[in-house]
């Protein structure tokens, strides 16, 4: 007997073959795969205690989203008509305005968003520059993922330079502000890994992030000469540490990279964060000498629609590379289908090739590719059997998706999230007919909405809420703004 019977779907496996099944069938047994194949094969074959008629629909593998920010959900557009601003109000805000409640309404809030989407694995930074000296925050972060029934990837470490880092935390309503040493990051980001990681039945997990591979420099500054051609013992200390806490746990690790950064790190191999246990996002304005030593190096790389990366030279050069939503903050969405299109179109537009990254590839990057850079293509990114029964189920009878051929170009080029109809994690049904079984969605939309609001109040931040864009865009890009700390509290 199969728990659950999926009949009469067009199934796009993802397996090595890369294999597509017109009115296919996927048996279910507990968490896990039992059979892929046509529908008049395994009827008969499995008795389902459940039928799920799929007829008029796309199975798929669950979408694998390899980089997002946790956070970033409750402060959706804030300074988004003055991009300059970004990086200096938000990552303040994080850490002297952000409260446990903050970080638990988030967590709920974006796993809610990406369940919704068909994202059944979620990596999730804590904070732009993650934050990990009070471990709480990202422990309560976790909560939203495991209820929901969803795979997510907390990622904590030390936040860079300076070392101690200020920091805020408020205590009955009162900010207290703290300096936090990098020994103390990592101790904080220890605690995380040794309280969730495992957790849920193995779906939560912890990666150990820095900010970015070098602690030296900050990728939105310029840099020296001297900074930006020697390896500091800032970064020595960082990679070692970082690597060392990796092997402890036997948990990976997943930060940050741009131009420069892995041509520094390599200057010493004992302690640059590289290696096949690690993806990097971004890479933006990497050398192809630093594109080679992803590939000997066997790094993985994700990267989103956002900023000019070599993504064409390193899959030439066969890093494997992941698409990610990086959201989802100002701008963006956790909607990873309409994030692989954008990344697509970007690079397409650049190039002016409009052949490169084609359909197929597409998807492999936002599933089975995907989970490879996360370490977990033995379990998920594909439906196979005895792999994680992690699925969704599109909805291809509508408008803009008929006719109902070439299916995963219709996946690629024109479904969104929003066609994402049921979606099941470890074999249990989170959201069937586009309705969520597992949360209860209005009541999350309502406390995000306070925690939201009161995160603006208390840092501020209310000139930041702009009005509807008609020509009104700050223009004050060079300005010397920043978010003040909170008073000092005694």
């Amino acid at each position: 007997m199969s728990d659950l019977l999926l009949i009469h779907g067009i199934i796009v496996t993802m397996d090595p073959q890369r294999t597509i099944i017109e009115d296919g069938a996927v048996a279910i047994v507990g968490d896990r795969i039992a059979a892929v194949g046509a529908t008049s094969a395994l009827l008969p074959k499995y008795p389902a205690a459940r039928i799920i008629d799929c007829t008029g629909r796309a199975i798929i593998p669950g979408l694998v989203d390899a980089h997002g920010h946790a956070g970033h959900s409750l402060v959706k557009t804030v300074g988004a008509d003055t991009p300059s601003l970004w990086m200096r109000i938000v990552t303040p805000m994080y850490f002297h305005y952000t409260t446990p409640e903050f970080w638990l309404a988030d967590g709920y809030l974006s796993a809610l968003d990406r369940l919704s989407v068909g994202v059944t694995t979620g990596v999730s930074v804590i904070g732009s520059a993650p934050r990990s000296d009070d471990p709480t925050f990202a422990i309560n972060h976790t909560k939203g993922y495991a209820e929901a029934g969803l795979r997510g990837i907390v990622c904590v470490g030390p936040a860079g330079q300076p070392w101690p880092h200020p920091v805020t935390r408020w205590i009955d309503g009162k900010p207290q502000r703290y300096s936090v040493e990098f020994e103390e990051m990592l101790a904080g980001a220890e605690a995380v890994i040794e309280t969730v990681n495992g957790t849920a039945d193995g779906r939560i997990q912890a990666f150990i992030t820095p900010f970015t591979i070098i602690a030296s420099i900050d990728p939105s500054n310029p840099t020296t000469p001297d900074r930006a051609t020697r390896l500091g013992d800032a970064d020595r200390l960082q990679g070692r540490r970082i690597k060392e806490i990796a092997a402890k746990y036997g948990v990976r690790i997943h930060s940050d990279a741009f131009a420069g950064h892995v041509r520094l790190a390599w200057q010493d191999p004992e302690t640059a964060i590289l290696g096949p246990n690690v993806h990097l996002q971004h890479c933006i304005g990497l050398s192809l000498e630093e594109v080679d030593i992803l590939a000997e190096t066997g790094t993985h790389m994700s990267h989103s629609a956002g900023g000019e990366a070599p993504v064409i030279e390193m899959m030439t050069r066969g890093v494997n590379v992941a698409i990610t939503t990086d959201g989802t903050a100002p701008r963006a969405t956790f909607d990873l289908l309409q994030g692989a299109r954008l990344a697509q179109l970007a690079h397409q537009w650049r190039r002016h090739d409009s052949y490169l990254l084609p359909p197929g590839k597409v998807l492999e990057m936002i599933t089975i590719d995907a989970a490879k850079a996360l370490g977990m293509a033995t379990e998920i990114g594909s439906l196979e059997v005895g792999k994680k029964a992690d699925i969704a189920i599109v909805n291809l009878r509508k408008p803009h998706l008929v006719p109902n051929w070439m299916v995963v170009h219709r996946l690629v080029e024109q479904a969104t999230g929003q066609d994402v109809e049921t979606v099941i994690v470890d074999g249990r049904v989170l959201m069937e007919n586009r309705k969520i079984l597992s949360l209860d969605p209005e009541a999350i939309m309502a406390e995000a909405e306070a925690e939201a609001r009161a995160v603006v109040r208390r840092a501020g931040l209310e000139t930041n809420l702009t009005g509807p864009g008609w020509g009104q865009i700050s223009r004050t890009f060079d300005a010397p703004i920043s978010l003040p700390f909170p008073p000092e509290t005694a």
